[in-house]
């Protein structure tokens, strides 16, 4: 009876526990990328464009099949006359379908065009998820160096409390001068300010990583991850290769060939166009009408003068056209030189990191031997305050160092094009 006592006093107390106090949720990277895979709001959006375009390729597409339609009709006549009036009804029901037969292409032409509108809104799907697979990917990395800089912020108050201990002991030993006592103090604060700071910091990474992920509502997150880029930065990569896969180059080379399609079909526009037309009514003076009522028939039309609204439309077509192909040129390029820079720009963070770690290591020996030379009395306040700020200065580099490889390595995996598939 004591245990199930205690269950329910347990159960009680994690239901309306706190907010504020309630556990935070450890989410690695993997758990971003499939919760933003099935929530993010611009991933929707892409699939609705998507839709919409296989839509439209269903409505040209309609354009090739019988055409049927039905129609009723009842209506009574009345006429006057000298001998008196006279009233008549009429009722008459059917069927009556149209077929098309040949349009020089030119609806062939339009689906075709519709089909790589799809291909288009495919791609541009791949380019929203490259997109947001960066912007959640910055703020994991945000949230990660929120998460560390909250603690080297601590570290610091630390060594800058120690400090302060240390250099009022001396003071009110009558071996230190005033002024040093009173930097000591503004660094303290200067430190508490920092813990402050970064609080407020990671609070903000929460806000941003929740949204990138697609969620509702803000929640106490913790993200589970190391500072380590996985891309080899070896080598040289076949930027050419690459480039021909990105899908915002796909997206234009469909739309470049859509606009080809275009082109034919409006060429194909100064062509007669041949249906075939047919119908079955039943008509009479009584419902239901009894008199069988058949037609059957071919329609040709063709343009003979339309102020120039075709020749227009062709052109409009061709315009299209070539600015598409300059447009695929153009991105074709930017996408190149993106990628040499954020290539070049990924190996100068990783060799950063490397330059700051061996910056930090020497600091933090030069700090251990200059605050026992400095309670000795060997080293003077002046150069012993310099070689602490070094090492404060190195803790904070070297994390950032560290967040600017992840997120080179990000802006690398962007200009790719990859997805948020790539994980």
């Amino acid at each position: 009876m004591k245990v199930i006592r205690s269950i329910i006093i347990i159960y009680i107390f994690l239901v309306f526990l706190p907010a504020g106090l309630k556990a935070e949720e450890v989410l690695s990277w993997m758990d971003c990328v499939k919760e933003a895979a099935k929530n993010h709001p611009d991933l929707i959006a892409a699939l609705e464009v998507i839709k919409q375009s296989q839509a439209a390729k269903g409505v040209t597409a309609s354009a090739l099949y019988p055409q049927i339609d039905s129609s009723l009709s009842a209506s009574t006549a009345k006429t006057a006359g000298t001998t008196g009036s006279s009233t008549a009804d009429s009722y008459q029901y059917g069927l009556t379908g149209t077929q098309l037969i040949f349009d020089a292409g030119k609806t062939m032409s339009g689906v075709k065009a519709a089909s790589e509108n799809i291909t288009a809104s495919k791609q541009s799907f791949k380019f929203t998820s490259a997109t947001v697979r960066f912007r959640l990917r910055s703020a994991f990395i945000d949230l990660l160096k929120a998460q560390e800089a909250l603690k080297i912020t601590k570290d610091i108050f630390d060594i800058r409390r120690q400090n302060y201990e240390l250099i009022s002991l001396r003071y009110y030993s009558g071996l230190e001068h005033k002024g040093a006592l009173l930097t000591a103090e503004a660094n303290l604060a200067q430190a508490k300010y920092g813990i402050s700071q970064a609080g407020r910091d990671l609070i903000v990474a929460r806000r941003e990583m929740v949204k990138e992920m697609g969620r509702a509502n803000m929640a106490p997150l913790e993200a589970k991850g190391d500072f380590v880029v996985t891309v080899a930065v070896d080598g040289k990569p076949d930027l050419q290769a690459i480039a021909s896969k990105n899908p915002s180059l796909l997206q234009l080379i469909a739309q470049k060939n859509a606009a080809e399609f275009n082109l034919k079909a409006a060429f194909a526009s100064f062509s007669p166009a041949l249906n075939g037309q047919g119908g079955i009514n039943k008509g009479g003076s009584h419902w239901p009408p009894r008199g069988d009522e058949y037609d059957l028939g071919l329609t040709l039309s063709m343009p003979v003068f339309e102020g120039g609204l075709r020749t227009s439309q062709v052109a409009q077509a061709r315009a299209t056209l070539n600015q598409l192909k300059e447009n695929e040129r153009s991105t074709r390029d930017s996408i190149i030189l993106k990628l040499q820079q954020t290539w070049e720009a990924l190996q100068n963070a990783t060799d950063n990191v490397k330059v700051k770690e061996k910056l930090l290591q020497a600091n933090t020996e030069r700090s251990k031997i200059a605050q026992l030379q400095y309670s000795t009395g060997f080293v003077t306040f002046d150069n012993w305050t310099i070689i602490e700020d070094n090492l404060v200065q190195s803790k904070q580099d070297y994390l950032n160092a560290l967040a600017g490889s992840l997120l080179a390595e990000a802006n690398w995996i962007q200009a790719k094009g990859e997805q948020l598939e790539y994980e």
